[in-house]
């Protein structure tokens, strides 16, 4: 006796695999924060400061378009409108504060941006570890100074009787005072700047080097590529996205220049190229108690940002191939 076998037809049997394959694991996202409870719970607290310290205190934002009188509501007393942006769009001060504050970011930005990626590239190159963690660890230094202290450095290091204008004056040169010409500011700044953060800048380009295949440079090696071709064709183009992404990040925070050194270094005499944003907002808001004129420029500088993050994360997908998302 043979035994009959049941066949299913090929027809049935596609659409048999093909609902088991669009059947949803039951419980979603419920089953998942049961089973890995633990590790999202470690997301709370940032979560918890990112909302209290960033997203609930843009509320106060409305105060840019009402009258804010210290001691009355904390939304201010009543609607005026486009006053205050009215105030700040015709007030000369604002506009050179403004440029003052393009112009620092932007030289910050040309200096202080490529500088660690070519220090990750020599670093890269060295072959003798206890020389490259030596190297790491003089570059990594300034980052771990407070700006107080970075300033008081600069300060110390460009004084009359400090260290560079001894060296002027065994040249033979006369003494300059630095901190009280607004012309040596911004070289001041920006060379600060640098020797504060490109060690540190270094970190993330030096991890993105560490995921290239060698077998790149092996390919390379073998059709006659030398260091140079290497660095220009293998390492750069792997490094890309890092640098992409960093450079839209930087790009967001191309007018917030570094509120803090500035107004540790600055004085009346360099106002006419070392007041910002940052600071003319300090004296008018929080020493003045204009705090409505105040938010007006901030939430103008806020906009401006955002729309610098939104244009250099356009250009970079359209370009490069790579975005924020």
């Amino acid at each position: 006796m043979s035994t009959a076998k049941t066949s299913t037809p090929p027809s049935e049997d596609r659409a048999e695999r093909g609902s088991t394959r669009r059947r949803r694991p039951r419980g979603g996202w419920r089953a998942a924060l049961r089973r890995d409870w633990q590790l999202y719970s470690l997301a709370v607290l940032p979560l918890l400061f990112f909302v209290i310290f960033r997203y609930v205190p843009m509320i106060g934002n409305v105060i840019a378009f009402r009258r804010f009188e210290p001691g009355g509501s904390v939304l201010g007393e009543a609607w005026v409108g486009l006053r205050y942006v009215r105030m700040f769009l015709s007030d000369p001060t604002f506009w050179t504060v403004f440029t003052n504050t393009l112009v620092l970011g932007a030289l910050t930005l040309l200096f202080c941006f490529p500088l660690p990626i070519v220090l990750a590239l020599l670093l890269n190159e060295i072959r003798n570890r206890k020389l490259k963690r030596f190297v790491q660890s003089v570059s990594y230094l300034p980052h771990f100074l407070s700006i107080v202290i970075v300033a008081g450095v600069t300060m110390q290091l460009l004084a009359l009787d400090g260290p560079v204008n001894q060296i002027l004056r065994t040249m033979g040169n006369e003494t300059i005072i630095f901190l009280q010409q607004p012309d040596w500011f911004r070289t001041i700044y920006v060379s600060s700047e640098m020797w504060q953060t490109v060690g540190w800048g270094t970190i993330l380009y030096l991890a993105a080097l560490t995921t290239i295949d060698d077998q790149l440079y092996e390919a390379a090696r073998i059709d006659g590529a030398g260091r140079w071709r290497q660095t220009l064709h293998v390492t750069l183009p792997g490094i890309l996205p890092t640098v992409v992404t960093l450079l839209i990040l930087n790009i967001g925070t191309f007018l917030a220049v570094g509120f803090e050194k500035v107004l540790l270094l600055y004085n009346p005499l360099t106002y006419p190229t070392a007041d910002v944003i940052s600071t003319y907002l300090y004296r008018v808001g929080v020493v003045s108690g204009n705090f409505s004129y105040a938010a007006a420029i901030g939430l103008f500088e806020a906009l401006i940002g955002l729309a610098l993050v939104l244009s250099a994360n356009v250009i970079s997908r359209r370009t490069v191939g790579t975005s924020l998302w």
